[in-house]
């Protein structure tokens, strides 16, 4: 009798550790899903260009036959953003000529001169936004006025959005990349010269790619 009254006591105890094991198990799961959060997400604000994680390309045929890529190192832009996701924001944006860089100093000294961009005149290029709207998922169309040297003319970009984080020292950080196309010669870059076959040396479409990382502004 004092066996089986033995028993079950050990019994009892067992169960009530295996019961008090998942009871905590269940609260330390409970208590970890609680704690993940989200990606911030930023209310109406100003947002400024983060010029060392950004980057602004373009490039050009070369002899019809391949393509020329260059750079500019300095660059700015503000977003004043209405809503979270961007939609209907006003864009500023504006690249200092005499940064371009194609990696080849003759190159670049020419395309600074007045057969080009005539940078010692005109500076700067500038961009403003006339339109920018969400279309489907992160797609978003961004329209606007760009003026190279003094002619400005109405132009249209491509842009996904990449999505809004704090990084490690609580910053809140916006990313985009816009792509789109211009002719040259319609903003009086209108140096040219022809192979022997009869092509451009240069050719008039300009491609742009651009990478912008924005830091809301505190």
């Amino acid at each position: 009798m004092k066996k089986i009254t033995l028993f079950l006591a050990f019994a009892a105890a067992a169960l009530t550790v295996n019961a008090q094991t998942k009871t905590t198990t269940t609260k330390t799961t409970k208590t970890t899903t609680t704690t993940k959060t989200a990606a911030p997400v930023a209310g109406p604000a100003k947002w400024n260009v983060d010029a060392s994680h950004s980057s602004v390309k373009f490039s050009v045929s070369h002899l019809t036959v391949s393509e020329v890529e260059g750079t500019f190192k300095v660059f700015n832009g503000t977003i004043d953003a209405p809503t979270a996701d961007f939609n209907n924001a006003k864009v500023a944006f504006d690249v200092d000529v005499n940064s371009i860089n194609t990696d080849n100093e003759m190159r670049d000294k020419h395309l600074k001169s007045d057969d080009f961009f005539n940078a010692e005149k005109y500076p700067k290029m500038t961009f403003t936004s006339t339109a920018f709207r969400k279309t489907t998922g992160n797609n978003y169309v961004l329209e606007g006025n760009l003026t190279i040297r003094d002619v400005t003319k109405k132009a249209t970009f491509a842009v996904v959005y990449g999505g809004t984080v704090k990084d490690p020292y609580g910053n809140i950080k916006a990313g985009f990349k816009a792509t789109g196309k211009i002719s040259r010669k319609a903003y009086g870059l209108k140096w040219s010269a022809l192979t022997e076959a009869g092509g451009a040396v240069v050719g008039d479409e300009v491609s742009m790619n651009i990478k912008l990382e924005f830091a809301q502004a505190k």
